[in-house]
């Protein structure tokens, strides 16, 4: 024999179907919620279906603690159950040309067993913990990046109602001593009263590897901004840190 068992999985819970062989489907199909109780009753359920064992293999599905849905693949492998994850649109499209076009869980988990017979799926293979930490981590690092890229847009349209002249003073408008200083001084009136030396000084300390001279040209810059800075007081609230 060559049993499998189908899984229609959906949120919170799933449709089961097993079948002995192609075409010799076990029992009528049943739902299983993503709970720990039910999960272990269906591997109780796996393990007899896999022997063709005909007993009763339906038993007493109750709700308990509750089994989040990330934790369900996990806990088919650390059982050693080998699976096959099937894109919806392979399942659908099979659906449409075998089935009555009918739209219910106990089909959909029918049909993926006779897919199965038809197909020759590889099983899902088993990730390691480090490259599931790589893809959460490379996830982490999307998100990041495309909070900094929405970032950018609302820091021009601040400084341009605040201190416009201050984008020409660095190279690099967003490099580390830039927004640091601009962090620190970002109106003109916090400029002047700061004086030249007092910005070339925290221009020293926010980028120790350069020279003192190209700190002070920095804050000349800063100062020369200041005088052609339209807005002699913010016109809107900075706050200071």
């Amino acid at each position: 024999m060559n049993p499998i068992v189908g899984l229609d999985v959906a949120k919170g819970e799933s449709q089961v179907q097993a079948f002995l062989d192609q075409s010799k489907p076990y029992g009528k199909s049943f739902s299983m919620k993503h709970i720990k109780e039910e999960l272990d009753h269906f591997l109780g359920f796996f393990r007899r279906d896999r022997r063709g064992d005909r007993e009763n293999a339906y038993d007493h599905f109750r709700s308990y603690r509750t089994l989040p849905f990330s934790r369900y693949s996990k806990y088919l492998e650390e059982q050693e159950i080998l699976y096959i994850l099937l894109n919806p649109i392979i399942s659908y499209q099979a659906k449409k040309s075998s089935l009555p076009k009918v739209k219910t869980d106990a089909i959909d988990a029918y049909q993926l067993c006779v897919l199965y017979y038809k197909e020759d799926f590889e099983p899902h293979k088993i990730r390691g913990i480090q490259l599931l930490d790589l893809r959460n981590l490379s996830r982490q690092q999307e998100i990041v990046t495309n909070m900094y890229v929405e970032a950018k847009p609302q820091f021009h349209t601040i400084l341009d109602q605040v201190f416009p002249e201050y984008r020409k003073v660095f190279g690099d408008l967003y490099s580390r001593v830039s927004l640091l200083i601009v962090k620190k001084y970002p109106t003109s009136e916090a400029v002047l009263t700061a004086g030249e030396s007092k910005l070339a000084e925290r221009v020293m300390e926010f980028c120790p590897s350069r020279s003192g001279q190209w700190a002070w040209g920095k804050a000349k810059k800063i100062m020369d901004s200041v005088s052609r800075n339209p807005f002699e007081q913010a016109c809107i609230k900075v706050t200071h840190n």
